[in-house]
């Protein structure tokens, strides 16, 4: 939530009126929140933080396990993520901790370069925590928060089809109690594959975890009931009672370590430096987008604005910390977010005593889970994979647009061949080129005037317009940059010449374009000076105060003079007609 905005003092679930901080205390949010906090907020924050850790132990666990890190390290980034979100966060609703959307990622860079060892592998982690909480805190601070509207719909969609299917690929040997090594989702499939050919199925572990993934799924449709807590309990308390670690080679999760996490720096090795450095980018780009998108979608319900600038803040803030704290990186949760608004949550307290009573887990109650068996884990992150498919929007996509939809199919293929990092590195490609070359062939128009209509008219929609003898409007709706440049200069001569009568001025009707710069600026000079030596004036119609300071500022002006510009598209027309005394009735 922005701070800086007021809300109705009596109104439920929203902060009271206050005045909008200012200088360094508009970056801490959650001080604003303590300033204004109610007593009545207290005992509903403190039930739903109770409420929420029932789901922050063993998701925590088992995402840690999904992305390659032991299962402890999952809860040490889920105190640590919560604290700082509370103090640097400016939602009063969101959940940070571990996500399955970032496990494949981690898991990319973690697997090859760890070598088995979890010491390693944490290192990894924290490093890869590191470099997204710089980006993000860096973006935020640079005022960057717009850069993931980049993606289009249909490209997230892509992606995250994409992570939804690694993850799921890599969990279904752990629930079949089987440990593969290998490097993609498709030789993944192709070990398993042979794996269970060869009889190594643990058929006990399979039970245990389909049956622990069915009243998962089961009990999903029940938003109050506390599914993935009781499918887990059930698990570890069979497995317990009946010593199937013992008796049937059940993989269990083991005694966790007493205390709390401690600060750790997390030393590399010059050679992981890159894969962590990509890592990180692209667990930046991944959380923030999933953030932004779930801080967008409450500030919506609850009518409260938001801030994505100070979200990116603290975001990559929390990211920090955790990988100061024996942490791995972490976004906002889907799942977890929900479960905090039902049981009641007021504000970011919720997450701070959610984070205490992890925190009192590990402190008093180490073993409590030490039954917990693998496959039940995986059955937790399976649930929440098959959670991120995205397939009925993309029905609509296929139907109203397909050519998005094949680029959306793209991304996903990307990501399932290539593996989650190169693949969202393809993503970023794919929507980089999409958003160029929306501007780079642009749609463009000669205007005409259409009998009936007011205002003039694209002509190849409007075949029976009528032209202007001797004036050809041309519209250019985009940008005029560096890789449009030549392409309006070449539609702009052959809108010229296709005229059917001979041309005494061109005017641009220039309202879509919303800026130039310098390679187009040069082009507008040697645009004016091949048409004037034609015989053909430029001039301009509706462009915008802010683009002509820019032609001026690069000198345009100077060469094509300054009395070139009329307010709308009919004052050009009147001024043409008047000047060249040329008998046209509108």
């Amino acid at each position: 939530m922005n701070d800086s905005q007021p809300t109705q003092p009596n109104e439920p679930g929203r902060l009271p009126q206050s005045s909008a901080p200012t200088g360094w205390r508009r970056w801490l949010p959650g001080l604003q929140v303590l300033r204004t906090y109610q007593a009545g907020w207290l005992p509903k924050d403190l039930l739903a933080g109770l409420v929420l850790t029932t789901m922050l132990v063993p998701v925590g666990i088992a995402y840690a396990e999904a992305s390659g890190v032991p299962g402890i390290y999952g809860l040490y980034a889920t105190i640590v993520p919560l604290l700082a979100y509370a103090l640097f966060g400016p939602s009063r609703i969101l959940v940070l901790g571990p996500d399955s959307a970032l496990a494949a990622i981690i898991l990319a860079v973690v697997l090859p370069l760890s070598g088995g060892d979890p010491l390693r592998a944490i290192a990894l982690a924290s490093g890869m925590a590191l470099v997204s909480g710089l980006v993000c805190v860096g973006a935020g601070l640079l005022k960057l928060g717009f850069i993931t509207e980049l993606l289009s719909k249909p490209i997230r969609y892509g992606y995250m089809n994409g992570i939804a299917f690694t993850v799921l690929v890599s969990q279904t040997p752990k629930l079949f109690g089987i440990s593969l090594d290998g490097s993609g989702p498709l030789r993944e499939i192709f070990l398993l594959g042979r794996a269970l050919q060869g009889g190594q199925a643990n058929w006990v572990a399979f039970a245990v975890g389909a049956g622990t993934l069915a009243l998962i799924l089961l009990l999903k449709r029940f938003e109050r009931v506390p599914g993935i807590l009781i499918a887990v309990v059930a698990a570890t308390l069979l497995v317990g009672g009946l010593d199937l670690a013992t008796s049937h080679g059940l993989k269990v999760l083991g005694p966790m370590p007493q205390g709390l996490p401690g600060f750790a720096v997390p030393w590399l090795r010059p050679e992981d430096l890159v894969s962590v450095l990509i890592g990180g980018f692209a667990v930046a780009l991944v959380s923030f987008a999933d953030t932004s998108v779930l801080s967008r979608t409450f500030a919506a319900r609850l009518r409260t604005p938001v801030d994505p600038n100070q979200e990116m803040v603290g975001l990559g803030v929390a990211n920090l910390a955790t990988g100061f704290f024996q942490g791995f990186p972490i976004s906002s949760s889907s799942s977890r977010t929900p479960v905090a608004e039902a049981a009641g949550s007021q504000t970011q307290l919720t997450g701070v005593f959610g984070a205490i009573a992890v925190s009192l887990l590990l402190l008093l109650a180490p073993n409590l889970l030490q039954n917990l068996p693998n496959s039940a884990l995986a059955a937790v992150v399976i649930a929440a994979a098959i959670g991120l498919f995205e397939f009925k929007d993309l029905a609509r996509i296929y139907r109203i647009q397909r050519w998005e939809f094949w680029l959306s199919i793209t991304c996903f293929v990307g990501v399932a061949v290539l593996g989650a990092v190169p693949g969202i590195g393809l993503a970023v490609v794919i929507a980089v080129i999409e958003f160029l070359w929306d501007g780079w062939r642009p749609h463009y128009a000669v205007l005409g005037r259409v009998d009936g209509i007011r205002g003039f008219h694209d002509i190849s929609r409007y075949p029976g317009a009528r032209l202007v003898p001797g004036l050809v409007l041309f519209r250019w709706d985009a940008p005029l940059f560096f890789a449009n440049a030549e392409l309006f200069q070449k539609c702009v001569l052959e809108a010229i010449a296709r005229s059917p009568t001979d041309v005494r001025r061109l005017v641009i009707t220039a309202e879509p374009v919303t800026s130039v710069d310098v390679t187009s600026a040069d082009m507008l000079v040697e645009l004016e000076q091949t048409l004037r030596a034609a015989g053909v004036e430029l001039r301009f119609a509706e462009v915008k105060d802010p683009v002509k300071e820019k032609l001026q500022r690069l000198e345009v002006l100077d060469h094509i003079g300054h009395d070139v510009f009329q307010p709308t598209v009919g004052a050009a027309v009147d001024a043409y007609l008047e000047e060249h005394n040329v008998d046209w009735t509108p």
